[in-house]
């Protein structure tokens, strides 16, 4: 398998699995164009070494990993082709993001025009941390080529099925957990609302000590993240375009998570988001990193 892997960006997941690489002994690169100071600070501390351009971002690479917000995912195959088209040896395009098998396909029609072969694929998990890994689901015709990065600590996971199988199963995935966030998100603040929120945490804690620990993980751990799942859960509902109804409920939902958004940006230390995580944090469940 290859010395040199290409990651952008280097967000939590970017900078995380640029770790776990370079740990394990692997040459990673990436390029901080339009990127912040925070994204500079978490590439040198992931060993991820800059270069200055995409087209020296390109040669370098073998293997390169696009993991971005899902709205960018388009963007930044766009950006990079006149790169991949100009090379003379290009790498593995492998995309993981969070987008539809539509968008999926899309890509991999941006990438395959250039003549470089694509992956497309998806990452289930949190970023990887101590002994705790991610599942990187792959499809395509080049990702076998992919099963010697399992040398540098990642755990790849391949899907039978043609391009958007990978990200089928992680919209699948994540249309259930994040969906499921916001339900029980929705729920709880209209018991809080209501003025039965004690009761109502007292009833999950006796008939679903399960889900309510599980919220409890979740929903507050959400806050933060909630501005990145609003394309996510757009790109749920272009994924179930097919069911008359069920594209209404991601839609609805990125719209939820749009507010939570808006209300954590604006740091209030006091109001809905705050009295629910009081909610969660006397459900007697301890916090914990999620995906």
């Amino acid at each position: 398998m290859t010395d040199t892997i290409a990651i952008i960006a280097t967000g939590d997941m970017g900078a995380g699995v640029g770790r776990r690489l370079s740990e394990r002994g692997a040459r990673v690169i990436t390029s901080l164009k339009g990127r912040s100071g925070a994204s500079a600070m978490r590439a040198e501390r992931a060993g991820m070494k800059p270069v200055e351009s995409d087209e020296e971002l390109i040669a370098q690479a073998d293997v390169f990993l696009s993991i971005v917000p899902p709205g960018e995912a388009v963007a930044l195959a766009e950006r990079l082709a006149p790169a991949l088209a100009r090379a003379e040896k290009k790498p593995i395009y492998i995309d993981l993001n969070a987008v539809a098998p539509e968008t999926a396909v899309r890509i991999g029609n941006i990438v395959t025009a250039t003549g470089a072969r694509y992956v497309d694929g998806g990452i289930i998990g949190g970023p990887p941390s101590g002994s705790y890994t991610p599942k990187i689901y792959v499809t395509g015709d080049a990702a076998r080529d992919l099963e010697g990065l399992a040398a540098y600590g990642l755990a790849i996971k391949l899907v039978k099925g043609p391009i958007g199988a990978a990200s089928a199963l992680k919209m699948s995935y994540a249309g259930i957990t994040k969906g499921l966030t916001a339900i029980g998100t929705a729920m709880m603040l209209g018991a809080i609302r209501a003025g039965c929120g004690d009761e109502l945490r007292a009833e999950l804690a006796e008939s679903q000590p399960h889900l309510l620990a599980w919220l409890a993980r979740q929903v507050p751990n959400m806050y933060p993240k909630a501005y990145r799942w609003v394309a996510e859960m757009e790109e749920i509902a272009a994924f179930l375009e097919d069911d008359a109804a069920a594209p209404a409920i991601y839609e609805g939902i990125a719209r939820f998570y749009e507010r939570i958004a808006r209300e954590t940006a604006s740091g209030a230390e006091e109001g809905e988001l705050v009295e629910l995580k009081r909610f969660c944090e006397q459900a007697g469940v301890p916090a914990r990193k999620t995906a």
